[in-house]
């Protein structure tokens, strides 16, 4: 990072890290962010931040305690309850304050303080409203710099048309990042990395470019791989779950799962039942006797039933049954289609030949292309999001273990 203090860097405003996973960026503007920080100013404020504070400690603050490159050159004390970092160089401290970028009201808690510069981790998730106060707070400031990191998004997302493509006007450097600039990284563990990621996640995590969602979005689904017949005789060996996406007038469906010890799950048979399609809507009461039909003789084995967070009358109405524990599923849409396409590449999801409407939503399943941000058209869904809150609810230690073995965003 010797190039931060280049005379002929030194008239830029922003510096701009971009490009694919495990590429090395993030730890590259941690060190050049903090020896820029302590080399120029002292006494002052800054700002590190990220998405969540908690998600901005683990992927920032964490990292650089344990960076050589960082501690062996200065001293630094976090304090947790204060969000505060302090670093000092002998006599000189500076503060580095940690806020998370949420939604469109997180600009209100970056309000008021005067900063001399910030680190946005991850600037593409990250509400432009946000951003900008951020931006703000360092007008007063003249030796004050952006730092931005992130991996690609749509070529339609406000960073890429506001910053990236005006590095110019913007005084910017813009400094793009693929696997092969991380020295660290084996040809393995390239490898592994990109097993992860296919279509539109692949040409963004690994390749590293800013392209448009399109198509099918599962079209790594395939009938000869992903769907089998599901002949369980020792239902004692697996964990047993229960995912609904509620509707009135709109479908409702329900998935009976089983996952092994190996994190490999089956959905093993599912009810599906159209109120517009059928001319009639089913009330609560009979969607719950069809969800305790469902689970059959393994009802008593059902971890809990993970329910469409909109469908407070239907988790009620299971609750007051008795009869099975609730979960109200994580409705992150686009990572909970990442999180589905990760676990349909590498093998883990699987679904019987009797799961005739999951298999039939695979093959309609789209990216809404005419729409700026990634978004899939709202049809042909109650089968995909229903299976997409299992993923995101059930399958999250799967998918910790094969981050682990090939995903650490840096």
């Amino acid at each position: 990072m010797k190039w931060v203090h280049m005379p002929k860097y030194q008239n830029k405003k922003a510096i701009i890290c971009d490009g694919s996973v495990r590429s090395g960026k993030t730890v590259s503007m941690i060190i050049g962010f903090v020896h820029w920080a302590m080399r120029y100013f002292d006494g002052c404020n800054f700002g590190i931040c990220g998405k969540t504070v908690g998600s901005t400690y683990r992927n920032v603050v964490t990292p650089m305690l344990g960076m050589p490159d960082v501690t062996d050159y200065y001293e630094l004390t976090y304090r947790r309850g204060d969000n505060l970092l302090t670093i000092k160089d002998g006599d000189k401290i500076n503060r580095f304050y940690v806020f998370g970028g949420r939604d469109e009201s997180s600009y209100t808690l970056i309000q008021g303080i005067t900063l001399s510069g910030a680190i946005f981790d991850e600037v593409a998730l990250m509400p432009r409203s946000f951003v900008e106060q951020a931006l703000a707070r360092m007008l007063s400031e003249p030796k004050a710099r952006y730092w931005f990191n992130c991996n690609p998004d749509s070529p339609e997302h406000w960073f890429y048309k506001e910053w990236i493509c005006n590095t110019s006007s913007k005084r910017a450097l813009h400094l793009h990042f693929t696997m092969y600039d991380n020295p660290t990284l084996t040809d393995t563990e390239r490898e592994e990395a990109q097993r992860l990621y296919s279509g539109v996640f692949y040409d963004r995590y690994v390749l590293g470019l800013w392209v448009m969602a399109e198509g099918l979005i599962y079209h790594m689904f395939r009938r000869s791989k992903h769907v089998i017949h599901a002949d369980i005789k020792h239902p004692e060996y697996y964990d047993w779950y229960m995912s609904c996406d509620y509707g009135t007038r709109n479908p409702t469906s329900i998935g009976l799962w089983a996952v092994d010890e190996s994190g490999k799950a089956i959905r093993v048979r599912e009810y599906y039942y159209d109120g517009k399609a059928q001319g009639v809507s089913r009330t609560d009461e009979e969607h719950y006797a069809a969800l305790v039909n469902l689970a059959g003789a393994v009802a008593d084995r059902v971890r809990y039933v993970i329910v469409d967070p909109s469908a407070a009358s239907f988790m009620e109405c299971i609750r007051r049954h008795g009869g099975f524990r609730v979960r109200t599923a994580d409705n992150a849409v686009v990572d909970g289609i990442r999180d589905m396409a990760t676990l349909l590449k590498n093998g883990y999801l699987y679904f019987d030949q009797s799961c005739k409407d999951t298999i039939r939503e695979f093959g309609l399943y789209r990216w809404d292309e005419k729409s700026p941000i990634d978004k899939p058209v709202k049809e042909n869904d109650h089968a995909m999001d229903d299976v997409r809150y299992f993923v995101r609810t059930a399958m999250l230690k799967t998918l910790r273990a094969l981050r682990r073995e090939g995903e650490i965003s840096v």
